[in-house]
């Protein structure tokens, strides 16, 4: 299964890593083409993002493990593009 893009929930503490450190981490795995990573909540110790990462077949497990090793945790995977070509998400109407 070739992986194109997630969308990651992944939070760090206020100090380290810095989202551009984080950013440079993410774009070093196989398969990353490119990475956004945008906050969604602040607290007092820690930082909340969105992490989208898209690419050609984007290793997860080392994704995973490079977030990991800068110190940020991944909390869930909220969103997975796979196959031969992009497929967006079209809600469903009701």
């Amino acid at each position: 299964m070739s992986v194109r893009r997630l969308v990651l929930d992944v939070d760090k503490t206020v100090n380290e890593p810095d989202l551009i450190h984080l950013a440079l981490v993410i774009e070093a795995v196989s398969g990353v083409k490119a990475v956004n990573i945008a906050v969604t909540e602040i607290d007092i110790e820690t930082v909340g993002t969105n992490v989208t990462v898209e690419g050609d077949d984007i290793d997860v497990d080392e994704l995973t493990r490079a977030i990991t090793h800068t110190g940020a945790v991944v909390h869930s995977i909220d969103e997975v593009v796979a196959g031969a070509y992009m497929l967006e998400n079209k809600p469903r109407s009701r």
